[in-house]
């Protein structure tokens, strides 16, 4: 490499980080804005009417008729609507909050800032990926500072094309951009790692393959195991008011504005079920480059094990599901389970465990 190109590339690395710390700072700004959107959606006036409107809480039984006026002063008292999840047999059917910004105006304003910041954010954080690429001449994998990065800049994607196809997934913002700045926190402080060559192993295509797959999962997994965790919130928080007690105001404001136990059981359950093909691909795609760079396509070393481990914990979940009927408490164990082991075989087995893919430190 000649000096000129050395210099070049390492002005793109700088600009790689420049832009990496840019995107902390304007996700933080997201945060605080996602923080003003629960705050200012909480039981205020409009947020009560709102949910004795939809038969959100405890003000659902004080909601009112709805009054159409029609022509000639003539006004029709209508039923209040009733917004209700499609549940399996056995559990509740209660209707999906409002949303973060509890059905309030000045809620839904700071939401709407929210996602515009986040999806700032996101895209500085890919113009920083993207530098960093060309900064090394290859796909930035090669070390866990280049997966961190890439790893929330897919999982913010994944959450904005899903608000760009209308789903309901607002309420996992503050969830993600809390994770995302803890994620980006841990890779610019303690995975950080200057741009280089990749050994020789790892000089192929199917870098471009496996990796991004396994990428592309861990980012979907992630969510589908936020969607696990706040099922668990809400159950528990439906169970009381079915038992009669009532939770806290904090508890109340926070866990009635989401959507139902059903409804967020269901979220979990389909985002894990469709990212598990693709999952098993990173795992035959891996075998295959194995095979390639190693002459063997499989040899037991930990990053294949825990690969295993984990898709033998998701392929228990779906199965337990499909089979035995597993839904509600369990499942969302058993998924959070399987996540736990995708955590372990990311941070675990590459710090604290050598074997073959030991090949870049961190």
């Amino acid at each position: 490499m000649t000096p000129l190109a050395a210099a070049a590339n390492e002005s793109l690395a700088e600009i790689s980080n420049y832009l990496i710390y840019s995107s902390m700072a304007v996700y933080m700004l997201a945060f605080f804005a996602h923080i003003a959107e629960w705050t200012f959606g909480s039981r205020s006036k409009v947020g009560r009417t709102a949910a004795a409107l939809t038969g959100v809480g405890a003000d659902a039984a004080a909601a009112p008729a709805v009054q159409v006026r029609g022509k000639g002063g003539a006004t029709a008292v209508l039923d209040r609507p009733k917004v209700t999840t499609r549940s399996a047999a056995g559990t509740r059917d209660v209707p999906d909050g409002p949303g973060a910004a509890g059905g309030t105006v000045q809620g839904d304003l700071y939401g709407r800032i929210a996602v515009s910041l986040t999806a700032l954010a996101f895209l500085v954080e890919a113009a920083g990926v993207v530098a960093r690429a060309l900064s090394v001449q290859r796909a930035p994998w090669g070390n866990m500072y280049e997966f961190s990065i890439t790893f929330s800049t897919v999982a913010v994607g994944a959450y904005l094309v899903l608000l760009a196809l209308k789903k309901n997934v607002r309420w996992l913002g503050l969830i993600l951009v809390t994770t995302v700045l803890l994620d980006l926190g841990i890779a610019v402080t303690w995975l950080y790692t200057d741009s280089d060559q990749l050994v020789p192993a790892l000089h192929s295509y199917w870098l471009w393959i496996h990796v991004s797959t396994a990428i592309f999962c861990g980012a979907v997994f992630y969510i589908g195991a936020a969607g696990a965790v706040l099922y668990l919130f809400r159950d528990s928080y439906e169970s009381q008011l079915e038992a009669g007690r009532t939770p806290g105001k904090f508890r109340t404001s926070v866990l009635e504005r989401l959507p139902s136990a059903a409804t967020l059981d269901k979220f979990s359950y389909r985002i894990n079920a469709a990212v598990f093909p693709l999952w098993t691909f990173t795992i035959i795609a891996g075998a295959i480059w194995a095979g390639d760079a190693w002459g063997r396509y499989w040899g037991w070393d930990p990053k294949e094990v825990w690969s295993f481990v984990t898709w033998v914990a998701y392929a228990c979940y779906l199965h337990a599901r499909a089979t035995a009927g597993w839904k509600g408490r369990k499942a969302a164990y058993l998924a959070l389970f399987a996540f736990a082991c995708w955590i372990w075989n990311y941070y675990g087995v590459n710090i604290l465990l050598s074997g073959k893919h030991s090949y870049a430190g961190v």
